[in-house]
């Protein structure tokens, strides 16, 4: 049985070809994930600035399912590595993929293939599921991005400055993401028992 995600509901009644539906939620899930990555943060004792990022690529990943999640993300990279301003505060080119903070683009892909495969398994439908869900998705991208970061600045340093400064905006943006998807799912199964 194929599971359905809140894309395929949103758009179960546009007319448009798969391949055009799933380009243009690739597409669409790049840009948003660059849109929330303007929203950058940088604190003068790190360098990985505070970003909306992690939300976009979870939302993402939670909205389109898996495979596309993970285009989605490779995509949003591309655009970014090849000049465009997508990455943190506008910045971008190849030197962000050897970087201290490749780490982070690498759980970003990870993350964003389990998140949609939870989402694909209904796990993103309830407040008391998605938070388990959400979380390891954050818990990958750090992981990622720690392992990475203290190959240049130490163990030590990469939990103080690619770690512990993130957890309070981490926290707010996982009970955000929680409640927003499950009250989607309810908002549209709401909706479908209305028409």
């Amino acid at each position: 049985m194929q599971s359905i995600l809140i894309s395929d509901v949103l758009l179960s009644k546009v007319s448009f070809s798969k391949q055009t539906k799933d380009f243009s939620l690739v597409i669409g899930g790049s840009w948003l994930i660059a849109a929330l990555a303007q929203i950058a943060i940088y604190l003068p004792f790190t360098l990985v600035p505070i970003t909306g990022q992690t939300f976009g690529i979870l939302l993402v990943a939670s909205a389109i399912g898996s495979k596309r999640g993970v285009v989605s993300v490779v995509t949003y990279i591309f655009q970014g590595t090849i000049g465009l301003p997508f990455f943190a505060g506008g910045t971008s080119g190849i030197a962000v993929l050897v970087g201290p903070t490749v780490g982070y683009l690498i759980g970003f892909l990870v993350s964003a293939y389990v998140i949609g495969y939870f989402s694909e398994k209904s796990k993103d439908r309830k407040f008391k599921t998605a938070l388990p869900s959400f979380f390891i998705g954050y818990v990958i991208i750090f992981a990622f991005g720690i392992i990475v970061l203290g190959q240049f600045v130490g163990w030590k340093n990469a939990i103080y400055q690619g770690l512990i400064p993130f957890i309070p905006g981490e926290i707010i943006k996982l009970f955000a993401l929680s409640s927003a998807v499950p009250f989607a799912w309810k908002k549209l199964a709401h909706e479908k028992n209305h028409e």
